[in-house]
């Protein structure tokens, strides 16, 4: 199927278009943003808009793990509110413009954790910086705004926020020393800020930028900052200076006093750019000229609403409910817009693709089309600049974090979907040019067919990974009617078959003479150290989503797979290894769900034919795995990949094999779901389905039975219904 430009820009009017009743269902209350903010979730909680620039929310004090994002519910130090932040993903950066109101002398510093919670501890950290407690129990947090007392200063830190521009309200007590400082100092874990600068425009505005190192090597922001009020004296601090081959950079801080009454509002508005600080200004001017706080809130209010109505839910499950709302919500804060309100185009950042490719891109392609064809140039146009696709970008930044050729199954997957918004020369350039360099171990692809393990780290997961985008590839440019290249990137898709040992039934390394790795054992990890990433043998040796007739193959029988894959689910699930990799989470026997590599698993039971399995894993997923808490995930939200996971799933679907248009059939979550798409309105039901019928027993698309367990893109986005007879009985139904 071909989706124009002009469906996906009818797309929007029919969003804005909605039915009334639509319009008066409120579905940010269903939302409950601090879903993994706990455990290992690392999910931004704070200001944002859907896909907005800005992401404005409290930083805290600890840079370890758990605070990725820069906010664990364990944990309420603050810092300051920073207007960039990272959701979901499994190493900090970003943290820019931290903004924090104080009343009286700070340090200007991040400061130290107390040693423990007596008076005298806390008021010896308080002293090390300008840090405090923030009062969990008042605290506000939902779609579009975030509000929290601060109770070292008796102030009420309020925010919201527009595409390009953080809102913050602050009241404060009586005081002639009360100030908002601006901290370019501190970023995000591995971020350090090697030049900052501020320029003073008028008694209630100022400048500047921030470049800084860490996760992206050279990230460069811009901000213009304008106060309700103007500020009665200001005070920069250095606390960095130094020169490199004559060009002078120094890391400041930026104090504006003010004299307060007791109760009053001091507001904030911070514009960003990664152009300049003139473009920063044009942000602010184009989004929001005015100080109308409330109506601020209310419009992101309204923009969250206006995305998460396109899936309208039935269920009289209030924490399903909640759960999924909460999960659609996620997939929405990155990728974060990268460009300027007067670009030709809007381009995005944070393409944390290794994770994505899996389910939040495919999850794009139905409800969001026209970002969709945005967010693939944008990738184009990375291409251009770098010489090859994505592989985990940020902020103008190639990280090259995790491994394989994500960019490419993602390209590949507009393509083959029909979608025509970018250039599909250049795309097809882009995906063969990047899978043809020599680079992170496509060399030795090249020289053994393989990745030997004596040769990197990681060998099999670099393999794997390019495998799967090698049949990207092979489907790209069977669209694109270019049989060569199909039938070359089907062939070397089959590399994975390399580390696939007859005798122990696992992929296992192999070395460049083509003997086995030894010693081996499948439950061994070692974080980011071994032939795995972020896994083991069990798991790894599923990772063939593209190719379930060579993994059948491998294991002689359709019986013999189904009882190997038996094995992986009742398998014992321990992780040996003193440096066991943390990302091996969620754990059904070795099944991990709480890391990317397992996500498809379960739907193998549906393409061998036993469905009702499939269910069975879903169903324990669901209720072990997403739950309506703080600690509600079971690993990294990544970007958007675990809440993606469970979206789709609860549609009752989910795409296996990437780049291939076809959603195999599942397990319903909900009676009905309506879908706003590309055609109008497509409708899931699932007659009778309750806890004991989660079965499938027949499906039918527009009245007609299907006969196959899978549905194509084209029939989901071109609108229809699509019903699910549900039952008692585990049976096979095509």
């Amino acid at each position: 199927m071909k989706v124009s430009a002009a469906i996906f820009a009818a797309l929007g009017i029919f969003a804005a278009c909605s039915p009334e009743a639509k319009e008066q269902t409120d579905f940010t209350e269903y939302v409950n943003v601090r879903i993994g903010s706990g455990g290992h979730g690392h999910v931004f909680v704070g200001a944002s808009v859907p896909f907005g620039a800005v992401q404005l929310g409290p930083t805290s004090i600890p840079q370890s793990w758990d605070w990725c994002s820069g906010y664990h519910s364990s944990d309420s130090t603050v810092i300051g509110f920073s207007h960039t932040h990272l959701s979901g993903t499994g190493i900090g950066d970003l943290f820019d413009i931290t903004v924090m109101p104080v009343v009286g002398a700070v340090r200007y510093s991040r400061g130290e954790d107390p040693k423990d919670t007596s008076p005298e501890a806390i008021a010896a950290a308080q002293a090390t910086g300008m840090w405090s407690y923030a009062d969990r129990t008042r605290e506000v947090a939902k779609p579009g705004y975030y509000s929290v007392p601060l109770t070292r200063y008796g102030i009420t830190a309020e925010m919201t926020a527009t595409t390009r521009v953080g809102f913050s309200r602050y009241t404060f007590p009586a005081s002639d020393s009360s100030a908002v400082v601006f901290d370019l100092e501190n970023g995000g874990c591995w971020d350090k800020a090697y030049d900052t600068k501020f320029t003073v425009v008028d008694s209630c505005t100022l400048e500047g930028y921030r470049f800084s190192t860490g996760w992206a090597k050279d990230q460069r922001i811009y901000f213009r900052a304008q106060f309700s009020k103007p500020f009665n004296s200001i005070d920069e601090i250095t606390v960095k200076e130094y020169s490199v081959d004559g060009k002078e950079y120094s890391v400041n801080y930026f104090r504006a006093g003010f004299h307060t009454t007791e109760g009053e509002q001091v507001m904030l508005k911070v514009a960003v750019s990664p152009v300049s600080e003139e473009k920063a200004a044009l942000n602010m001017s184009a989004e929001l000229p005015g100080w109308d706080f409330d109506a601020t809130v209310e419009a992101a209010r309204k923009a969250w609403n206006s995305e998460l109505s396109k899936v309208n839910v039935t269920t009289t499950d209030q924490d399903a409910r909640t759960i999924f709302y909460s999960a659609l919500y996620h997939t929405m804060i990155v990728p974060s817009i990268f460009s300027d309100s007067d670009a030709p185009r809007t381009e995005y950042t944070i393409f944390s693709l290794w994770d994505t490719y899996r389910a939040q891109m495919p999850l794009m392609t139905i409800l969001h089309p026209d970002r969709e064809n945005d967010m693939i140039a944008t990738m184009l146009s990375i291409y251009q600049k770098q010489g090859r696709l994505p592989v985990w970008h940020l902020m103008g930044n190639e990280t090259d974090c995790m491994v394989g050729n994500p960019g490419v199954i993602a390209v590949s997957d507009a393509l083959v979907k029909g979608f025509d918004g970018f250039d599909k020369d250049l795309a097809w350039e882009a995906i063969k040019t990047t899978m043809m360099d020599t680079i992170r171990g496509l060399n030795y692809r090249q020289k053994y067919g393989y990745i030997p393990s004596d040769t990197m780290l990681e060998s099999i997961a670099y393999d794997m990974e390019y495998a799967i985008a090698d049949a990207a590839a092979a489907s790209a440019a069977d669209y694109l009617g270019k049989p060569e290249d199909a039938e070359y990137f089907l062939t070397r898709s089959h590399s994975y078959r390399n580390y696939m040992d007859s005798t122990t039934l696992f992929a296992r390394g192999r070395m460049s003479d083509g003997s086995w790795r030894t010693p081996f054992n499948p439950y061994s990890s070692e974080h980011r150290n071994n032939d795995y990433c972020e896994g083991n043998a069990w798991q790894y040796t599923w990772l063939a989503p593209h190719d379930y007739s060579g993994l059948v193959d491998f294991y002689d029988s359709r019986e013999k797979f189904v009882e190997r894959l038996d094995s992986l689910f009742n398998a014992d699930s321990r992780i040996d290894g003193e440096d066991a990799s943390p990302d091996i989470s969620g754990l059904i026997g070795q099944y991990a769900h709480g890391n990317e590599p397992s996500h498809h698993v379960i739907y193998f039971y549906t393409m061998a034919g036993e469905p009702y399995k499939t269910a069975d894993l879903a169903h324990r997923i669901y209720s072990d795995f997403y739950k309506n808490a703080d600690d509600g995930l079971c690993g990294n939200e990544d970007a958007g990949q675990m809440s993606a996971w469970y979206v789709l799933s609860a549609f009752g679907f989910y795409e296996v094999e990437p780049a291939s248009t076809r959603y195999w059939f599942g397990a319903p979550v909900f009676d009905e779901v309506d879908l706003a798409v590309a055609g109008g309105t497509f409708k899931i039901k699932a007659h009778g389905l309750d806890k004991e019928n989660r079965y499938i027993q027949s499906v039918t698309l527009n009245g007609k039975p299907l006969a196959q367990p899978f549905i194509e893109y084209s029939d989901i986005v071109k609108g229809g219904e699509l019903v699910y007879n549900m039952g008692v009985s585990p049976v096979v139904w095509y």
